[in-house]
């Protein structure tokens, strides 16, 4: 007879899998004819410990137990069962001739799920069976459905919280895009104006000191008056110094300029689709933002940038995006290099300077661009590596950190640019982020 119909009505899995455990061949022929000629797959073992070891290697979905076996008997057998991680929700049925109470509630104590009194009938052997074996299939439903809607929770507040950091990261960024264009139109005008009235300057000044040395040939010997200025003001310094203070102002006009660049760089607004440009122009602007924060004080030396960078060439991306990527682990390695500097006298430092090496390359397949950045700050633990992405992370005093920079800079870098973002870092050492960004050479 084919019972697998019953079985799919009984809403039990077709493969549904017992182990019957007792010393006694005959019991278990009978039971094995039974549940067999059932539709059940049936394993049989006359030993405690084999039982254990079936039960760990197969896993069935039903144990029937003998309670009087040699050897470790049953109750000790079911008790070494719920103790073992692999077959612990295993349901355990144990047959017995001795139907005392005691019996009962000891083995249901040690984690049984029933009781099988012998000699037992067919009928009662088989409902008993499909009651525990609905009751564990109905067990296993509802744990993979909880499982499931575990992970789509799971994967719902993952979203969620990169749609809040991405969020995060477009107003802040446009926030800081309007401030920082308009204050570097605010500079160009002025400057601008500055700049070019410069050139003319120096050529009015020049005139003038040929006048004044005309006159000085021709008329040597100026009125008392006049003498008694010129040495006042000491006339010659004057002719001498003016060129040099005309050159200092270009020098430092061109500073502006080249900061206000900087800023018009770092804040260029990304299209809703990746522009070619140049990393290097990007990191430089950030540097150049950061040159602040970079400058000797009267606690440290001048935290040192060391440049390395291999002829790139443009890559297609969000470049203002990028700029973001590189203001973060660079202003994370300043106050890296900060914290290592506590406690040490200014020589100390100068003997160990503070340094920060940004090195670009291209991959040896040429379908890669590499951007690392390593500072000798204070490092971090292997703990601190594991969690230094994740959303809201942060090692920062309240009030310093809003654990969003590194959790912006990996999805900007793994989301918006299928790239990677990984640390190395030794505590007292120092940190190294690589960035790898594909690149893709339309000229092969």
């Amino acid at each position: 007879m084919n019972y697998k119909p019953y079985l799919q009505m009984l809403n039990l899995p077709e493969d549904s899998l017992i182990l019957v455990v007792d010393d006694t061949t005959t019991n278990l022929g009978i039971v094995f004819d039974i549940l067999t000629n059932f539709g059940f797959k049936v394993i049989t073992e006359n030993d405690g410990s084999r039982a254990i070891k079936q039960a760990e290697y197969q896993s069935p979905d039903l144990i029937l137990l003998d309670v009087m076996m040699p050897g470790i008997d049953g109750f000790e057998t079911c008790k070494k069962l719920k103790e073992n991680l692999a077959t612990c929700d295993i349901p355990v049925i144990f047959m017995t001739a001795n139907s005392d109470t005691d019996s009962k509630v000891k083995g249901l104590n040690i984690g049984a799920v029933d009781y099988i009194t012998k000699p037992f009938h067919e009928e009662e052997l088989l409902a008993r069976i499909k009651t525990h074996l609905q009751l564990r299939n109905l067990t296993k439903t509802l744990e993979k459905r909880v499982a499931e809607r575990t992970a789509a929770l799971s994967k719902a507040l993952k979203d969620l919280q990169e749609s809040q950091i991405q969020l995060v990261q477009t107003e802040k960024m446009s926030a800081l895009g309007q401030l920082v264009a308009g204050v570097a139109h605010e500079i160009n005008n002025p400057v601008g104006f500055i700049h070019g009235n410069l050139g003319h300057a120096s050529v009015y000044f020049q005139d003038m000191i040929n006048i004044i040395s005309l006159y000085q040939q021709h008329y040597p010997n100026p009125v008392p008056e006049i003498q008694e200025e010129i040495t006042a003001r000491d006339l010659k310094y004057i002719l001498s110094d003016l060129p040099n203070l005309i050159s200092s102002m270009k020098e430092g006009v061109q500073r502006i300029r080249n900061i206000s660049t900087s800023l018009r760089t770092f804040s260029r607004a990304d299209s809703d689709r990746k522009v070619s440009c140049n990393i290097h122009d990007g990191i430089d602007s950030t540097i150049m933002i950061l040159k602040h924060r970079l400058k000797a004080s009267e606690d440290r030396p001048d935290i040192k940038i060391i440049r390395d960078y291999d002829n790139l060439p443009d890559l297609e991306c969000f470049i203002g995006q990028l700029n973001q990527v590189f203001m973060n682990l660079l202003a994370n390695a300043i106050d890296a290099l900060e914290e290592s500097n506590i406690g040490r006298t200014y020589i100390e430092i100068e003997a160990n300077p503070n340094q920060i090496l940004i090195q670009t390359t291209l991959t040896e397949d040429n379908n890669h661009i590499l951007i690392q950045i390593k500072d000798n700050g204070v490092g971090m633990s292997p703990d601190v590596q594991q969690k230094i992405f994740d959303h809201l992370f942060t090692t920062k005093p309240v009030g310093q950190g809003t654990g969003l920079g590194l959790s912006i800079a990996r999805q900007i870098v793994v989301e918006k640019h299928g790239g990677t973002v990984e640390v190395n870092s030794t505590l007292g050492e120092g940190s190294e982020f690589i960035i790898k960004l594909p690149y893709h050479n339309h000229t092969k």
